[in-house]
């Protein structure tokens, strides 16, 4: 998967996926370690035909790579207004067509009424650490959960209470101090209800 930001030329090889993007004044230009594990992680845990769920969805970019691996339909949210219109458009830059995303404003999973496959927070500990408490309102077993924005003195802090939650820890990843951490939900394991 290759980020090209929209005031750059890139000749691509065939089996480039390319993410054409301006993030304009919203975080997730592809460069930041923590958005190029996200996607890396995606490109391994992700399946065809997922649906996805971006919180604090920023530029938009993870909507964009699930749709180019394959999500049946994506959805972002973030609490800035500026960050939606900024993704919305990145999304429409990409030709992703509109009825297969919505991309709106809130916090975090307030207000979320469906399910998803796979879902990304790559926001910060501190909030990733208060969404766990929430997160069984928008995955179902088996649903695969990638969080970063982690520093790697916090990444057990993560772990910990995502296994006492009922993830399996599939993998986690480090680069320049930043922290990436995979999990699928397994309710039937834990006993806790999806």
């Amino acid at each position: 998967m290759v980020v090209k930001p929209t005031w750059r030329d890139y000749q691509s090889d065939p089996d480039d996926i390319v993410i054409e993007l301006d993030p304009g004044m919203a975080f997730g230009t592809g460069t930041h370690p923590t958005t190029a594990l996200c996607i890396e992680m995606m490109e391994t845990y992700f399946r065809d035909g997922d649906t996805f769920l971006d919180l604090g969805t920023g530029s938009g970019i993870l909507m964009i790579a699930a749709a180019r691996l394959g999500a049946k339909m994506v959805c972002g949210v973030d609490k800035d207004d500026i960050a939606v219109d900024i993704a919305r458009k990145n999304l429409m830059l990409n030709k992703i067509a509109p009825k297969m995303f919505s991309v709106y404003t809130g916090n975090l999973v307030e207000g979320i009424e469906k399910k998803y496959d796979f879902v990304a927070a790559n926001i910060i500990t501190h909030v990733i650490l208060d969404l766990l408490d929430d997160i069984r309102r928008v995955i179902r077993e088996k649903s695969v959960f990638v969080c970063s924005g982690i520093l790697e003195e916090n990444k057990n802090l993560v772990v910990t209470k995502m296994k006492n939650l009922g993830f399996e820890i599939l993998d986690s990843k480090t680069r320049d101090q930043w922290v990436a951490i995979c999990g699928r939900f397994k309710a039937a394991v834990s006993g806790l209800k999806a």
